[in-house]
């Protein structure tokens, strides 16, 4: 096991500036999930730390030590990409194998690492198949082999799974989980998908235009997200977002909706005072707005009806409040009729207040 430190980095394509005095820290053993949309910089964030990108500024430090101009071979790290970029000719043994010989690793050696990477990966039955003869989730289990016979205290995911089936990403989700349980090696690991980075990580870092907009464990992060994009972007569907203005005081506090009705946020836990009639954002997870029991001290919120969205196991109700779209995540069995005036309500100290001008929670 290893920590990795990276400080103050910078990086960048010509004149576009990707990453900009980027600093993260990864505790020895943690999982940590770089989460974020396409061109955000989590990849090339990775690829610094795996010496595959030139940075223009800044420092990696692996295990104690700065390898910021150390080769990728020198830095102690097992990479798995996106592309399985398995060898068509050989077999499974000899993929697993090859960067050992290659390294003059000892036979013996070569053996008793593969074979135990094979055993943690349960692919001891694809030992001698090609990989034209595999699936891709278990060509995906050879290249993660790959990785893991390097023997090494991090290793670092470039979104493994992106190229699998729903059903084959929620089966390696778990493989991958169980993998850091039984190695408790340090794990740095790349999506776009927020549900593998709320199962994987202990710590999800969400990323935006190259800056890491909040660093914390995943129910931190789903529960009291920094600002309007963590909250927009993490969570399935969507944080619910409802436009209107502040009053009163933090002990009297309520939120005027656009189309003028007041809503009380009595119990909601503000940072500090904030101005009368301050723009602001009411952030509603689906599951927040209740449609069946209203709990003591629940705000009122009527939703008119306009379709469902029937899930297996819940139900999504869309409707509107006033101008703006909703949804609530219900039970199965509740149904009701297009146009229905449903009484919906929330709990204040559960949602989320955002300034309505810079998206920071309040």
């Amino acid at each position: 096991m290893a920590t990795v430190s990276v400080r103050n980095i910078s990086v960048a394509f010509g004149g576009t500036k990707v990453i900009q005095n980027l600093s993260l820290d990864v505790q020895e053993g943690e999982f940590i999930v770089l989460l974020g949309p396409s061109g955000c910089g989590k990849s090339t964030l990775l690829n610094s730390v795996a010496g595959l990108q030139e940075i223009a500024e800044g420092q990696i430090w692996i295990g104690g030590r700065n390898v910021t101009w150390e080769e990728p071979k020198d830095r102690g790290i097992g990479m798995v990409f996106q592309s399985y970029a398995l060898y068509p000719r050989m077999t499974v043994e000899q993929n697993l194998n090859f960067g050992l010989r290659m390294a003059k690793v000892n036979r013996d050696e070569i053996q008793k690492r593969v074979s135990k990477a094979a055993q943690i990966l349960q692919i001891q039955p694809l030992l001698k198949r090609r990989p034209g003869e595999l699936s891709g989730g278990q060509r995906q289990r050879v290249a993660i082999g790959r990785a893991l016979v390097r023997d090494v205290g991090v290793f670092l995911f470039d979104e493994p799974l992106s190229n699998l089936d729903a059903k084959l990403r929620t089966e390696l989700r778990v493989e991958i989980k169980k993998l850091h349980q039984a190695l408790g090696s340090t794990m740095i690991y790349v999506t776009h998908d927020q549900i593998e980075a709320l199962t994987l990580a202990d710590r999800i870092a969400v990323m935006h235009q190259g800056v890491i907009q909040q660093l914390a464990p995943p129910k931190e992060i789903y529960r009291r997200p920094l600002n309007r994009f963590v909250a927009g972007f993490v969570g399935s569907p969507s944080m619910n977002f409802l436009s209107g203005k502040l009053e009163g005081s933090n002990g009297t506090a309520a939120f005027r909706l656009s189309e003028g009705k007041l809503l009380s946020l009595a119990g909601y836990p503000f940072k500090g005072p904030f101005a009368q009639g301050q723009p602001a954002v009411l952030g509603l997870r689906p599951e927040q707005i209740l449609l069946r029991d209203k709990p003591a001290g629940a705000t009122t919120l009527p939703i008119q009806f306009v379709v469902d969205e029937p899930m297996g196991a819940d139900t999504l109700i869309w409707g509107n409040v006033g101008q703006e779209m909703v949804s609530s995540r219900v039970a199965p069995d509740q149904s009701f009729s297009p146009g229905d005036s449903l009484e919906a309500s929330f709990v204040a100290n559960q949602s989320s207040i955002f300034d309505g001008v810079n998206g920071d929670r309040l």
